[in-house]
């Protein structure tokens, strides 16, 4: 591995780990989760954390190569910046379902993890298809876990 890669392998290797170690130390699947009627087409718990694995993969191979190919300082930065605030919502829907037990909190907030992985998309795509190509199938993960939550949220509700 060449010197001009060393940094954003490192930045974003440690980032995609700390955000999924934060995701996982949040997320209980104890009896109030266990406990929540949900839809017939909800996977086995075991499937999550072997997409989830998948998608941080993808996620981490994705913004080094935007930040690779960001053709200035200041793309770069927005780069690490629209990363940044993705991998904030993503914990803070894990703390909003799971540690406060709000499905319904959590559902409103997906759609904001989703516009966020939206607008990585586009912005990557700008200057580089395959980091925006490589964002797709989290996209579609997390367009499956909001319908998940929507399913729990009507199955369950009120909340709190």
């Amino acid at each position: 591995m060449n010197r001009m890669m060393i940094i954003p392998v490192t930045v974003a290797t440690v980032a995609a780990l700390c955000v999924a170690a934060l995701g996982a130390t949040v997320t209980d699947l104890g009896p109030w989760y266990q406990a929540l009627a949900k839809p017939a087409w909800n996977p086995p718990d075991v499937v999550f954390p072997m997409g989830w694995t998948v998608i941080y993969a993808l996620i981490t191979v994705a913004g080094i190569t935007a930040w690779r190919a960001a053709p200035n300082t200041a793309a770069a930065e927005w780069v690490i910046g629209l990363f940044a605030l993705n991998g904030f919502l993503n914990i803070s829907w894990s703390i909003l379902f799971f540690r406060f037990q709000r499905p319904d909190w959590a559902f409103y907030e997906v759609v904001l993890l989703w516009l966020s992985i939206l607008a990585m998309i586009l912005y990557c795509g700008r200057f580089s298809k395959k980091a925006a190509v490589l964002l797709v199938p989290y996209l579609a993960w997390v367009t499956f876990a909001a319908a998940l939550n929507r399913a729990v949220v009507e199955l369950n509700a009120p909340f709190g």
